[in-house]
């Protein structure tokens, strides 16, 4: 008989750490997913997003979507509000590929599609705020890619001079974050990728 794995999507806030115990001693007073809801034993975080970035995280019992997700076959999308106002050549350097840093090596990046957003796209009042408009105007952005180094997309931003001041993923393949607030939790019988 096979196993029925359980399958979660939800809005991952800003200021929680993509895990459910925590493994590191300095770090007592950090958010966990577990918090969220309660989840069943041997859930797991699809992939991650760091603490400071939010939205779209899938979970899962099943160990086997993790390597598909993160793999390059599938799609993911982030809205990146940047310090500025997000230019054509941002925007071209970004879609051939821009060069980062992974590990102290340089790293080169797939091309990756970008646009530019042009009305605020979240209407939740994130638990901190970003900024306030006396520091100097904002843009947001949409960078879609189809891999997932440690913190590439703030990376990819700041190597084309618009450091990243907030991030949420909106999308893997095709599963969206649509109109879910921030903190939801939402159980589904299989994740839509394709």
């Amino acid at each position: 008989m096979e196993e029925q794995h359980r399958h979660f999507i939800i809005y991952k806030p800003y200021g929680y750490l993509s895990q459910f115990i925590n493994n590191q001693r300095r770090r007592t007073n950090k958010k966990l997913l577990g918090e969220l809801h309660d989840f069943p034993d041997g859930v797991m975080s699809v992939g991650r997003l760091d603490q400071d970035s939010e939205g779209l995280l899938l979970l899962t019992t099943n160990g086997k979507l993790s390597a598909l997700v993160t793999g390059r076959k599938i799609e993911k999308e982030y809205y990146i509000q940047v310090d500025g106002l997000v230019t054509d050549e941002a925007l071209d350097a970004l879609e051939k590929g821009v060069d980062i840093s992974i590990k102290g090596k340089t790293y080169r990046t797939l091309p990756a599609v970008c646009s530019r957003v042009e009305d605020e796209p979240f209407t939740g009042e994130r638990a901190r705020k970003v900024r306030d408009e006396r520091h100097g105007p904002t843009s947001w952005m949409s960078v879609c890619i189809r891999e997932g180094k440690f913190r590439q997309v703030r990376k990819m931003a700041a190597a084309v001079g618009f450091p990243v001041l907030r991030l949420v993923r909106v999308r893997i393949g095709n599963v969206q974050l649509s109109d879910m607030q921030i903190g939801a939790v939402k159980e589904v019988d299989h994740f839509n990728l394709f």
